[in-house]
C-alpha cells in the first residue's frame, strides 16, 4: 500500500517502556466528520509517509489514511463513569497516551496530575531518515487538564462551560499554527511542525504535531521536583539514545561521561535558541517548569508564541492567573532551564539531590553566557547582511570583533527604547511600544553608502529608524541621540571595511552584496504573531465562502509561507516567483492577506 506508513502511527511509543508512570493511557475512536483542512506534504516527504515523488495534491486514498490515524477522540473518564457507548468498530485497537509533565499552572507542583491536557502522543515512526514523534491537539478532554485539577471533576469532551478543558482545538488556532510553524522552520528556528489540521463542521479541529523528539524538559522535571531517581535516569537515557540514534548527537563516553556530553549539549541548545529569540523577536513563554519548549530548545505549543515587528521589551501574555515573563527575560529562564540540568546530572551521578542554588555559579552557566554571546553576534552580523561563510572568520578577528560589540550597544540602545505612552493593557496581556525600527536602517545602509559616501543626517537616519508608534517627543534629537547616531555610521562603516580588507573586496561590492541580502533578512512586511491570527482566520472563512478545494488551499498555504522566507540560501537554490491564482475573488483574498502583513508589521 502506497500510505501503510500511517497504519504503523497507532499509539505505540518507545516512551511508554522509558518512563511507565509518564502518562495516561486512553482507548480511542474515530470522531466521525473530519476533513484534512492542510496537509504538509514537504514535512511527510521528510518523515517517509509519502514518497518523494508524490504529487502535492490529496487523493481519496491519501485523505483516508490520513483520517484513519488522526481523526480521533479519546474515550475519557467522563466517558467511562456514565457509562457511554460507541459502535465498536469505531474504537481503535490500540490505546494512546496523554503524557504527563510540569505546569506552573496547575496547583500541584511536581508533576502528579499536569500534562497534555486535551493532546495525545499519536505515536512514533521510524522512516529511513530517522524517527519521528507525532501528536494531536484537540483530541478530548483527559484528567491532566487544569480545569479537572481545579475542579476535581472529569469533563465531557466538548463541554461548552469550560474552554480548555473542554478538550478541543479550534481550526483557526490549528491553521496560524500551521503557517507559523512552517515559516520559522524554513528560516531556520527550531520548531516542532504541523503536518496535518482536520477540521469539523462546529469549527473545531484536530491539529497534528511531529518533530524529531518532542519531549519537554517538563516531562524530565516532574522526576527531579518527585526525587524519583530510577524514572528520571530512564528518561534522561532514553532521551540521549534517541538523540544518538537518530544521527542529531555524536554517540558519548560511556558512564557518566554521557551526562555531562548531554549537560553541555543542553546548555549550548538553550543558549544558542535564546539568543536566536531575541534577535528575532520571537516571543516564546518560557518558565521555571520547562513547559513551553522542547529539550532541544525547539517552540512547541504555537498557543501563546508571538514572533514581534519591534522588539517590544514590556509585552506579558495575560494567562488568567498570571502574566507571562517578558522577551528580555527569556535569557534568564533559559539559563534557569540549564541550571536545573545541572542539578539533575548531579542526582543522577551522586544519587544526592542538593537544592538548585547550589548549581547557581556551576561551570555550565559560563558556558551558557559565552554561547549566548557568540549566537548574538552572529545573528547582528547575519542582520547586517554579511554571507555566512564570513561570520566564522570576522568572529576570531580582534578588530572587528571590538567594533561589533560596540555597534551591538548602539542596536541594543535604538532596539529597545520604548514610548513615553507607557505600558497599557492589549486584547491578551500588557506591552509598550518600541519607537525604532532596526531593522529599517540595516535595511536601508547599503543602498545609501552605495550611493553617497557621506554619512546620513540624524534627521534623516531618524526618519528611517522612527517606528509607527514614535510620537515627536519619543523620536526627539537629543545631543546624546545624535552623538550615538554618529557614532552607529562610523562603526557600521568600520565593520564593512574590515570585512572587505579580510576578504580581499572592494567595499563597493561588499555593500552591494551585503544590501542585496539585507533587503530580504530585514524585509519590510514581516509577519508578526497578530497577522497571523488575522491571515489564518481569511484563510478558514475563505474557504467556506469561495468553496476553495483543498489544493487551492494548500497552494495558498504554501505561497504565504514562501513571502516569510528570510534565508537568501533558500532562494539561491529555490526560485521564487509570485504565484497568481485562478479567480478574481481568491487572489483578492491572498493580496488581502500581503497587506494585512504590512499593515501590522510593528506589532505584537
Amino acid at each position: 500500500m502506497r500510505y501503510s506508513g500511517f497504519a504503523k502511527i497507532d499509539g505505540t511509543h518507545p516512551y511508554r517502556t522509558a518512563m511507565p508512570s509518564g502518562f495516561v493511557d486512553y482507548a480511542a475512536r474515530i470522531r466521525a466528520g473530519g476533513k484534512v483542512f492542510y496537509f504538509n506534504f514537504a514535512l511527510a516527504k521528510e518523515m517517509g509517509l509519502i514518497s518523494q515523488n508524490h504529487p502535492e495534491v490529496l487523493n481519496k486514498e491519501l485523505s483516508k489514511a490520513i483520517l484513519d490515524a488522526f481523526s480521533l477522540e479519546i474515550i475519557n473518564e467522563y466517558d467511562v463513569i456514565h457509562k457511554r457507548r460507541f459502535p465498536v468498530k469505531t474504537i481503535k485497537p490500540n490505546r494512546y497516551m496523554a503524557t504527563r509533565y510540569l505546569q506552573c499552572q496547575h496547583p500541584d507542583k511536581r508533576g502528579y496530575t499536569s500534562g497534555d491536557g486535551r493532546s495525545i502522543w499519536n505515536g512514533y515512526f521510524k522512516g529511513k531518515r530517522g524517527g519521528w514523534d507525532i501528536s494531536s491537539c484537540g483530541t478530548g478532554a483527559t484528567s491532566l487538564s487544569p480545569a479537572t485539577a481545579i475542579e476535581g471533576k472529569f469533563f465531557k469532551t466538548g463541554d461548552k462551560n469550560v474552554s480548555y478543558g473542554c478538550g478541543r482545538a479550534d481550526l483557526a488556532d490549528g491553521i496560524s499554527a500551521a503557517l507559523m510553524s512552517d515559516i520559522f522552520h524554513r528560516n531556520n528556528i527550531p520548531t516542532e511542525r504541523t503536518l496535518a489540521v482536520i477540521s469539523y463542521k462546529d469549527g473545531t479541529a484536530v491539529n497534528v504535531r511531529s518533530y524529531r523528539n518532542l519531549l519537554r524538559p517538563a516531562h524530565l522535571f516532574r522526576y527531579i521536583k518527585q526525587e524519583n531517581y530510577a524514572e528520571l535516569k530512564s528518561g534522561i537515557d532514553y532521551f540521549i539514545n534517541r538523540q544518538v540514534e537518530d544521527g542529531l548527537w555524536e554517540k558519548p563516553a560511556e558512564g557518566n561521561g554521557k551526562y555531562h556530553y548531554f549537560l553541555k549539549k543542553i546548555a549550548h541548545d538553550f543558549a544558542n535558541v535564546a539568543a536566536l529569540f531575541e534577535s528575532e523577536y520571537i516571543f516564546c513563554w518560557m518558565e521555571w517548569d520547562g513547559d513551553n519548549i522542547l529539550m532541544d530548545g525547539g517552540i512547541i505549543d504555537y498557543g501563546s508564541v508571538r514572533q514581534f515587528g519591534l522588539f517590544h521589551r514590556e509585552y506579558r501574555y495575560d494567562d488568567v492567573e498570571r502574566m507571562s515573563t517578558t522577551i528580555a527575560e527569556q535569557k534568564s529562564k533559559a539559563k534557569y532551564t540549564v541550571q536545573v540540568f545541572a542539578q539533575i546530572v548531579d542526582f543522577l551521578i551522586t544519587k544526592h539531590k542538593k537544592v538548585i542554588n547550589h548549581y547557581a555559579d556551576h561551570a555550565i552557566l559560563t558556558y551558557f553566557d559565552q554561547v549566548f554571546e557568540d549566537r548574538k553576534n552572529k545573528c547582528l552580523i547575519h542582520k547586517l547582511g554579511f554571507h555566512p561563510d564570513m561570520q566564522a572568520a570576522l568572529i576570531k578577528d580582534r578588530s572587528f570583533s571590538k567594533d561589533l560589540k560596540e555597534f551591538r550597544k548602539l542596536c541594543d540602545y535604538f532596539e529597545r527604547a520604548q514610548s513615553r505612552r507607557g505600558i497599557y493593557e492589549v486584547s491578551d496581556g500588557i506591552t509598550s511600544n518600541a519607537i525604532f525600527c532596526l531593522r529599517d536602517i540595516l535595511r536601508e545602509l547599503p543602498q545609501h553608502y552605495l550611493a553617497d559616501a557621506h554619512p546620513i543626517p540624524a534627521e534623516d537616519f531618524i526618519g528611517i529608524l522612527r517606528s509607527e508608534y514614535g510620537s515627536d517627543k519619543d523620536v526627539a534629537l537629543t545631543p546624546t541621540r545624535k552623538a550615538k547616531i554618529k557614532r552607529f555610521q562610523i562603526l557600521y562603516l568600520a565593520l564593512v571595511n574590515r570585512a572587505a580588507h579580510d576578504f580581499h573586496q572592494p567595499a563597493n561590492k561588499l555593500l552591494a552584496e551585503m544590501g542585496d541580502r539585507a533587503k530580504l533578512i530585514n524585509r519590510y512586511d514581516r509577519v508578526t504573531g497578530d497577522a497571523i491570527l488575522y491571515v489564518a482566520d481569511k484563510v478558514m472563512k475563505s474557504a467556506t465562502r469561495l468553496h476553495m478545494n483543498s489544493v487551492l488551499i494548500h497552494d495558498i498555504c504554501k505561497e504565504f509561507i514562501e513571502q516569510q522566507i528570510l534565508s537568501p540560501e533558500y532562494f539561491t537554490k529555490t526560485a521564487h516567483q509570485n504565484h497568481r491564482f485562478k479567480g478574481e475573488k481568491v487572489n483578492k483574498v491572498f493580496d488581502a492577506m500581503l497587506k494585512n502583513v504590512r499593515d501590522m508589521r510593528s506589532g505584537v
